[in-house]
């Protein structure tokens, strides 16, 4: 296991020293504070010492670096100890040593802008960082070695579609995406949905209306009229809280074109899918499952959640009707992100992709037409 830095008692002097003043704090302050704590430190220790207070004072302390490589698409903390990473792919420990007083101001300073907290009564929270990156924090007693940290980051550079799938493929979900139909993404988690919902997304003609509803807004829309729409938890007293769910419903009142869903988990499938069937087309979403027809049993399940007296057979039918396509993402074993298959719903319900190669479309239609 990495050791700790001998300078972390010093930081955390500092750091407290630095936090209890009543003023302004700039980088000479800092230095000078440094310099007060540990006069015998070199010059350049000071510096290196006020570098860090700085994080801890003003951004996310000992994590700030590896959120500003570009090549960091995830950062997992698992409580006190080493940092891990995901980069191109690939999980990494890093040499960055975290301590659990350092994790909980690192938290502090993430939710506190925020408005939300977490404790052992709120074990958990979900939220979003000023640059779109997603956050999820789990504290004791729930996480038995934490506090535990996990930050989605997301590429400065968006996903093309073709960065999925082959070039026959891509020019079929191009066709359907622009005769709106509707389309649920499936996969795993990190297999890539939303970023292949984004991809998607920039092939929408200009001018329609597009509503996205998210749990953390994560979704990068390049159209020049969509609205986003993000759920609220509830408060510290338990109220005020807003679920996707009640969000559907409320975009049907917005007058959109399309609905884009970030991603199904529950009840708002049966909303989901009434929309899909009562005149929005074109609508998308995500889903997490093992295979396009797990994708589409999965939402069947998940209307069944809302509190209606409707039988399977008809739910089942229901589904058939409003989704078009549901697209399977795989992440491969070096971390590649791929379509593994495509399965078409309706009256030409098959496979129009399975296993990476591309099977064409039925005998009936040259395309996805209507």
């Amino acid at each position: 296991m990495t050791q700790q830095d001998p300078l972390d008692e010093i930081i955390r002097q500092v750091h407290r020293q630095l936090v209890e003043f009543d003023g302004h704090v700039d980088t000479p302050m800092i230095e000078r504070c440094v310099g007060s704590c540990a006069p015998l430190l070199a010059e350049t220790q000071v510096s290196a010492v006020a570098e860090r207070v700085s994080r801890l004072l003003f951004g996310l302390g000992p994590l700030e670096p590896l959120l500003q490589d570009s090549d960091t698409t995830e950062l997992m903390v698992n409580g006190p100890g080493p940092v891990w990473v995901e980069r191109n792919g690939a999980m990494i420990s890093t040499e960055v040593f975290i301590d659990e007083d350092t994790l909980r101001v690192v938290i502090d300073r993430i939710l506190g802008p925020l408005g939300l907290r977490v404790d052992r009564t709120a074990p958990f929270v979900d939220a979003r960082l000023a640059d779109g990156s997603r956050v999820n924090i789990a504290v004791p007693p729930l996480a038995v070695d934490g506090p535990y940290l996990t930050i989605r980051r997301f590429r400065e550079k968006a996903f093309e579609l073709g960065d999925f799938c082959e070039p026959d493929s891509e020019a079929f979900l191009i066709d359907a995406l622009l005769h709106r139909k509707s389309i649920v993404v499936s996969g795993g988690t990190g297999s890539g949905k939303t970023s292949l919902l984004n991809a998607l997304a920039r092939h929408i003609k200009p001018g329609e209306r597009v509503i996205t509803i998210e749990d953390a807004a994560e979704l990068r829309l390049p159209g020049d009229h969509t609205v986003r729409l993000e759920t609220r938890p509830a408060n510290a007293e338990g109220i005020g809280q807003v679920s996707i769910r009640a969000l559907v419903r409320n975009a049907l009142r917005m007058r959109p074109d399309r609905i884009v869903i970030g991603e199904v988990r529950g009840a708002e499938a049966l909303d989901m899918i009434q929309a899909m069937n009562t005149g929005h087309d074109g609508s998308m979403s995500t889903c997490h499952a093992n295979s396009a027809l797990d994708a589409l049993h999965r939402i069947e399940a998940m209307a069944l959640m809302a509190d209606v007296d409707v039988p399977l057979q008809v739910v089942h039918e229901y589904v058939r009707s409003a989704v078009d396509l549901v697209v399977h993402l795989e992440r491969g074993s070096e971390g590649q992100r791929r379509v593994l298959s495509i399965y078409r719903c309706g009256h030409d319900e098959g496979w129009a992709m399975q296993d990476g190669e591309f099977l064409g479309v039925s005998s009936s239609s040259d395309g996805v037409h209507d």
